[in-house]
């Protein structure tokens, strides 16, 4: 059984919202753990602009809605590590776009990033929290 963990994600200290999301995406996304993106499935969004997408929609949110707040979600990840040989990469991408699926209620744009860099398996769900309701 995976365990499962739900984190809000905030701007880094001295850096934009903008930065803070493309260094998040970055890692999530990095080739050597996702065997060049092989791993990656989306959700609402293109994988190559996963980062501006989400940030667009926050600038909409915010432009609509209220000014942006100190401490403020930038987005959602949920993680879930599975033991080594639990399941395979193919299968852990799987589960985890289908939990965020749930999660959303198809409502908002996702990324699913399954690393395969360490022995047990490891994947990102990254979650635009406002504004990109589809």
């Amino acid at each position: 059984m995976a365990a499962t963990r739900l984190m809000a994600l905030h701007q880094i200290r001295g850096r934009t919202i903008a930065e803070s999301l493309k260094e998040r995406m970055d890692y999530t996304e990095n080739d050597l753990k996702t065997e060049e993106k092989k791993y990656i499935s989306t959700y609402g969004c293109d994988i190559e602009t996963a980062d501006e997408e989400f940030l667009i929609s926050q600038s909409q949110y915010h432009n609509g809605v209220r000014d942006v707040r100190r401490k403020e979600i930038i987005a959602y990840q949920i993680r879930q590590s599975f033991k080594p040989g639990e399941v395979t990469p193919e299968k852990a991408n799987e589960i985890g776009y289908e939990l965020a699926m749930r999660f959303t209620k198809g409502k908002y744009a996702f990324t699913v990033c399954t690393h395969t860099d360490k022995a047990h398996g490891r994947k990102r769900q990254r979650i635009c929290d406002l504004g990109k309701t589809l």
